[in-house]
């Protein structure tokens, strides 16, 4: 699977998330992986964020995402 071909084994990353860009995924990408920056980092959450993982495997799959 190219998920876990790119990322280290034992991080798991769902394959439905790393289908298309979603609105999240893009903005990790406007920010270049700065998760300081990030609104899900703002937000506190208790998860360590894989996004700038997804991010790498959406260019690889799908190419660069389509900005306004």
């Amino acid at each position: 699977m190219l998920n876990q071909a790119i990322i280290e084994p034992h991080i798991e990353i769902s394959g439905s998330i790393t289908k298309n860009w979603t609105e999240q995924a893009i903005e990790c990408y406007k920010l270049n992986g700065n998760c300081k920056e990030c609104s899900i980092k703002k937000a506190h959450y208790s998860f360590d964020c894989q996004m700038p993982k997804v991010v790498e495997i959406l260019k690889l799959v799908n190419g660069e995402p389509e900005l306004d």
